[in-house]
């Protein structure tokens, strides 16, 4: 249902804009991603049409099949799931303009070596796993400095930030380290002043933890479920590195 959509997405930004201004921010510094995973283009034009503009995949191949029923409407899109070398090719051919899971040297060189062949630059943000569960990918928080240093030296790759997928817990204080933790990353890489490195983006937040996440300095905060409904699959789907 169209109001559905519409009502969910209200109460979504209403938790944004509380959550803002209880921690003295300005709302405007925090853009809502929604995160469509399985969800049809159909249901995706009607939070386009309500004035959202930023969307977030984790599949390429759900990139290709919408790619056509979407473009004609003005959005941004960004990739959000954990990235294949093999798929980097697919994925240059549908104006993406954000990698946010950029995770490991190995995909960043392969990645600038096809930016270079094509002639373009890709916005990335680094993705680190915080939790320090093996279920998650990123990279290690004590490897994160040492990997956009890096990929700073790839010059088609422009470094806006960082993202965290937290801790998956019912337990605030232990769920707000995580998110800490990314905040602390940031305030250490812009400290050093890298050329090619900006850090104004933390990636970090989703329907269940958004509030703790924006007390913690969060610009981007993705949410999928809590405006378009159940998903038909588990988490491990989206995360699966095969698929």
């Amino acid at each position: 249902m169209e109001e559905d959509i519409l009502i969910n997405l209200q109460e979504i930004l209403d938790r944004i804009e509380k959550a803002a201004i209880k921690s003295e921010r300005d709302p405007g510094e925090i853009r809502l991603l929604l995160a469509t995973k399985t969800v049809p283009a159909n249901r995706i034009k009607v939070a386009l049409t309500a004035g959202q503009t930023l969307i977030g995949e984790n599949k390429v191949q759900e990139i290709k099949e919408k790619y056509q029923d979407l473009k004609a409407i003005l959005h941004t899109n960004h990739f959000i799931g954990h990235l294949q070398t093999n798929k980097i090719k697919d994925i240059l051919k549908y104006d993406i303009s954000c990698i946010q899971s950029l995770d490991r040297l190995d995909l960043a060189v392969k990645l600038h070596q096809r930016l270079l062949f094509e002639k373009k630059t890709m916005e990335v943000l680094i993705q680190v796993n915080t939790s320090n569960e093996e279920s998650k990918f990123g990279v290690s928080p004590d490897k994160a400095i040492a990997l956009v240093q890096e990929v700073a030296q790839l010059e088609t790759l422009k470094i806006k930030g960082l993202m965290t997928i937290g801790l998956f817990s019912a337990e605030t204080e232990k769920v707000r380290h995580c998110f800490r933790l990314l905040k602390h990353l940031q305030e250490q890489i812009k400290a050093l002043q890298l050329p090619n490195v900006e850090m104004k983006e933390l990636s970090m937040g989703m329907s269940g933890d958004l509030e703790t996440a924006i007390e913690e300095g969060a610009t981007i905060v993705r949410v999928g479920t809590a405006i378009f409904g159940q998903r038909s699959y588990p988490d491990s789907y989206y995360w699966n590195e095969n698929s």
